[in-house]
């Protein structure tokens, strides 16, 4: 399928303001990106990188005054997302070296402190991919998914005890509970086609059988239609725009995927 998405950003800056954006979706094995579109005003001058996940970043100095960014992209996707049950769980030992790191605690995944719950969670499943579906069906069962609900980062600790939050706050309580267990795991922002309310969406991977596979608590079924923008730890390594100086949240905020009804010409 391809998909057409689009995040539009407006900021009010009072002094001149270093910024780090991540809003450029890239090419990979689970999805082509065919055009872009990257708009900034006024127009600054700006340097790309990737960073250690891989993600491409973007720096530039806001000047005073309104700042606008203006992205979309005409990206092919799948329509569904790869299930495998009984894909078996990897040994420690076993792993590729740039895996190992997801298995740490981090930021805002104490993963060290969810070892008792996570083995009562999936005690009666086989290790690896059915281990990490228990994770996330008790999860939706358990844990509210409230797009209202406060706009702060929450860890996994404070997710568990609040029994709700947003995307990423589900997220990092599957990431948690899946490192408990030896399995890597890691966040993913992107774009999911069809998401009610509308907005940039996060959920997260766990690494079994050999390969990443996609789970989201806060969807009933597995569903395809997503583009990811940024991969990491946590919540702390995904943010799309990240300010240096005084805090500024965006004046607007306006994000939209929209269905294709063939490829771009």
């Amino acid at each position: 399928m391809w998909l057409r998405t689009s995040c539009n950003l407006d900021f009010v800056v009072h002094v001149p303001t270093p910024f780090i954006l991540m809003l450029r979706p890239r090419s990979g094995a689970h999805q082509w990106v065919a055009r872009e579109s990257y708009m900034l005003k006024p127009s600054v001058p700006v340097v790309e990188y990737t960073d250690l996940y891989g993600n491409l970043c973007q720096r530039l100095i806001a000047p005073p005054g309104q700042f606008s960014i203006r992205t979309s992209a005409d990206v092919m996707t799948s329509d569904t997302i790869d299930v495998c049950p009984g894909a078996p769980y990897n040994e420690v030992q076993n792993l590729p070296d740039e895996v190992l790191t997801y298995l740490l605690p981090s930021r805002y995944v104490e993963s060290e402190q969810f070892f008792t719950m996570a083995n009562q969670i999936v005690a009666n499943a086989a290790p690896g991919y059915d281990q990490v579906v228990c994770i996330s069906d008790w999860i939706r069962r358990s844990v509210r998914f409230n797009p209202a609900s406060a706009n702060h980062y929450m860890s996994a600790v404070q997710v568990n005890q609040q029994g709700e939050g947003v995307c990423r706050d589900l997220a990092h309580m599957g990431i948690a509970l899946c490192r408990a267990l030896c399995i890597p795991a890691r966040m993913v922002v992107g774009y999911l086609h069809g998401l009610e309310p509308m907005d940039l969406h996060a959920w997260f991977e766990a690494y079994v059988g050999g390969r990443w596979y996609t789970f989201d608590p806060t969807q009933a079924t597995p569903r395809g239609g997503r583009v990811a923008v940024a991969f990491g730890h946590d919540a702390a390594n995904v943010a799309i725009s990240s300010q240096f100086g005084p805090a500024l949240q965006p004046t607007s905020m306006l994000v939209a995927v929209e269905l294709l009804e063939s490829a771009p010409d």
